[in-house]
């Protein structure tokens, strides 16, 4: 047992114990919690300029809010945040914004959000009772320190000046206070390893301090992709890890600055190197005999990679995340399934015929978009984020990621969405040996033709791009383009290693946030080929 991280675990799941009682008895009242949050949202904000704008003080009922507050995408709202920029305060909250976090959307332009202490409360109170219910579900958590996921630094090129700061130095600021220094405390990689921005040396590091802790017990990462990347880089380094736990050393010391050096706390430990000769590069389970839990992204286009990790830890829960993004916490895993997060913010829900509901009005396996409202000063604000009703907690609904609602890829009206997209790449890839690391299906576009590459890392069958290509033909627009020679002939790329991670990088380059970017099977930039090292396989 790690005394330390036994007694910051235990201290951090007494703090989320109230959040955890709140969030259980309003899931059967959601009507009434979410029309408490409306109105104080209204009461609060009635003096902000956004508020005197649209009438907040004669606002009565949601209906009156509908009428005077239209739905808004981040275009909409970004001369609002530009005035938050330059400083001026009560713009969209009356609470001051302390950060603005940047995003990115399917467009590729950054956003960035306001983040104010209504906005962490928020987030508080459905981490809290997700924690609570996790640590109640598996005791044997919290006598063991916690790998979550550290990103490495990533220069995007952007000097742009702001009275507010842009950004949190690491994620575990969404906390605040002494629930911040709680989680450090538990913190099996250090967050100062932020600072590293090379690839190969952060994940050395990384994995430098993942062995020194044998009694590891959580995973929690984003895309299950980032972990598997990560225990991929094992096998190579292996020996000279090993080497460095018994001497209390680093290979790249000589090269990394004083302050990661001190959060990397380096000291010989010979007993943990002579352990670890035990165990199988191989198989992470041999390394962290005591890990209960991995806690990832699992729905929508993250099923495949998660199939990865069910694989390589098939003794371990793998916990399916809920539906959280950086404007908002829609869904969380609590009583072994996904409620929406009433307690958090106020929601509404799009159905296919663009007719509003409200979160208690939901029907059960019907499709929707969601529409929030933040303490952050998002109004009626479109995540985009496509859900289907699987069922009820309670009164309150519970929800599954399926896909972007704006991820479409029309170069000649074919249509191909996200999601039709996402069906048939599965139904393509599962009739190989092996489920493939990575799978992205984009335009191929050049002076005198244009048509679709499905770029798959993993082992594939030459075959595979026509038996996706006949997939596609299912939708009768694309078949149109392909009988008229507007779109040639599916391609297939093989991606040789770091599918996810050429990935990201690109994304990155486009203004997202590591940690950040969503998994997806399409994308609309052409040729990504000239960023991912492998090749083209002719049929």
């Amino acid at each position: 047992m790690n005394l330390a991280a036994t007694i910051a675990n235990s201290l951090w799941l007494a703090s989320n114990l109230p959040a955890s009682m709140h969030f259980r008895r309003a899931l059967n009242h959601p009507a009434g919690t979410q029309m408490h949050l409306l109105r104080g949202y209204l009461a609060r904000n009635a003096d902000t300029a956004f508020g005197k704008a649209h009438g907040f003080a004669e606002i009565k009922s949601h209906e009156e809010f509908v009428r005077r507050v239209p739905l808004r995408h981040y275009d909409d709202l970004n001369p609002w945040i530009e005035r938050i920029k330059r400083g001026e305060n009560s713009v969209l909250t009356s609470d001051p914004v302390t950060h603005l976090i940047p995003t990115g959307g399917s467009s590729g332009a950054r956003k960035l959000i306001p983040f104010t202490t209504g906005l962490q409360r928020e987030f508080d109170y459905a981490i809290g009772a997700w924690i609570t219910d996790l640590y109640g579900r598996f005791p044997s958590v919290v006598p063991g320190p916690a790998f979550w996921s550290i990103s490495p630094a990533v220069q995007i090129g952007d000097h742009e000046t702001s009275a507010v700061p842009i950004g949190f130095e690491d994620d575990s600021a969404y906390l605040g206070g002494a629930k911040k220094r709680l989680v450090d405390a538990v913190m099996a990689v250090p967050s100062g390893l932020r600072l590293i921005s090379n690839m190969e040396q952060f994940r050395y590091l990384a994995l430098l301090s993942l062995l020194r802790q044998h009694d590891l017990r959580l995973i929690s990462v984003w895309h299950p992709s980032y972990l598997s990347l990560l225990l991929d880089a094992l096998p190579a380094c292996w020996e000279n890890l090993l080497r460095d736990i018994e001497a209390g050393s680093c290979l790249h010391a000589e090269s990394l600055s004083p302050i990661v050096l001190r959060a990397l706390n380096l000291h010989p430990m010979p007993g943990c190197a002579s352990r670890l000769r035990t165990a199988d590069p191989l198989k992470p389970q041999t390394i962290w005999p005591s890990l209960k839990v991995i806690s990832c992204w699992g729905d929508g286009n993250a099923e495949l990679a998660i199939a990865d990790l069910e694989r390589r830890f098939n003794q371990v829960f793998i916990q399916r995340k809920g539906l959280l993004a950086t404007e908002a916490i829609v869904t969380i895993p609590f009583a072994k399934s996904y409620p929406t997060a009433v307690c958090s913010h106020f929601f509404e829900f799009l159905d296919e015929q663009d007719r509003i509901h409200l979160t208690h009005e939901l029907n059960e396996n019907e499709v929707y978009e969601v529409v929030v409202t933040t303490g952050g000063g998002l109004w009626r604000y479109r995540l985009h984020d496509q859900v289907k009703v699987t069922g009820f907690v309670g009164k309150t609904p519970t929800l599954c990621f399926l896909g972007r609602t704006g991820n479409i890829s029309d170069r000649f009206g074919e249509k191909l969405s996200e999601k039709f997209v996402a069906q048939a790449i599965q139904e393509a890839v599962f009739s190989l040996p092996l489920l493939p690391r990575f799978a992205l299906l984009a335009p191929d576009e050049n002076e005198s033709s244009c048509c679709y590459t499905f770029y798959v890392e993993g082992e594939v069958k030459r075959e595979l791009a026509s038996h996706l290509d006949a997939i596609l033909q299912k939708n009768f627009q694309y078949a149109w383009c392909r009988k008229l020679g507007q779109l040639q002939p599916l391609r297939l790329f093989q991606i040789k290693a770091g599918g996810y991670e050429t990935f990201v990088a690109r994304e990155i380059s486009r203004g997202k946030r590591f940690g950040e970017i969503k998994p997806t099977h399409l994308s609309n930039e052409n040729q990504w080929s000239k960023y991912f090292q492998g090749e083209y396989l002719l049929q």
